[in-house]
């Protein structure tokens, strides 16, 4: 699913399903110490998403290497590389890509899965701005009208929620900041288009300072993806 929504650069792996219990088998000593307090489903998602980057990056000519974590969880990718990784239920996934061949003005990469369900009651009101909230229930209304390309559409309240998440993904490496919630103002098409406006102050780059994202994102399998690929002036 990953590659309808990242550019053909990036290398991508997938796997659905349970996650294999022998990929822990396959950890670096540096990756298992990561993980050894945590509980049996945490260490094989662990194990399994790592699984999919190193098929990534092989893709990519990168040889096989541990994959750790910086302060907050993030991965720290091999020197001229970018990447990310997601898991939920059923799903684990990771996009990597060499860092000058990526377009945009600053080399990003951000992705999130999730269940294609309702988000939780009271959420979308905590992770959403007003106009973000105006636009899924116009989103919902085009679909009621059989506006949708391919048929009913996602759950619009969950594809944001994933949305936010892999900007977030795109954004820390580049600034090693938080950013909020309410920091990103994210439009979504009918199309499979995302942009992202930042409401705050974007990272400084040679081209200038970023002032937004573009992606794309895709929905099957019982599952929303969105993938960020492009920073912007």
């Amino acid at each position: 699913m990953i590659e309808r929504i990242v550019p053909t650069v990036v290398k991508a792996a997938e796997e659905f399903g349970e996650p294999d219990p022998r990929a822990e088998e396959q950890l670096f000593p540096e990756e298992h110490r990561i993980v050894a307090r945590a509980v049996d489903k945490r260490r094989r998602e662990f194990a399994s998403v790592r699984s999919c980057a190193r098929a990534a990056l092989s893709d990519l000519g990168v040889g096989y290497v541990p994959l750790l974590s910086g302060p907050r969880g993030e991965p720290l990718w091999p020197d001229g590389v970018v990447g990310s990784m997601t898991h939920c239920q059923g799903y684990r996934g990771a996009v990597v890509a060499r860092a000058a061949e990526l377009p945009g003005a600053a080399p990003v990469l951000g992705m999130d899965a999730e269940p294609d369900e309702p988000l939780p009651r009271g959420i979308l009101e905590r992770i959403a701005l007003p106009a973000e909230r105006e636009r899924i229930e116009e989103l919902r209304a085009a679909e009621g009208r059989g506006e949708t390309p391919c048929g009913p559409g996602p759950h619009w309240d969950r594809l944001l929620f994933c949305a936010k998440e892999a900007v977030y993904k795109a954004w820390y490496p580049l600034t090693e900041r938080w950013l909020g919630f309410d920091e990103a103002d994210i439009r979504m098409d009918l199309s499979g288009t995302l942009s992202v406006r930042l409401l705050v102050t974007g990272p400084t780059v040679r081209a200038g300072t970023v002032a937004g994202f573009s992606g794309r994102w895709t929905a099957g399998r019982g599952l929303v993806l969105a993938a960020v690929t492009g920073a912007e002036l």
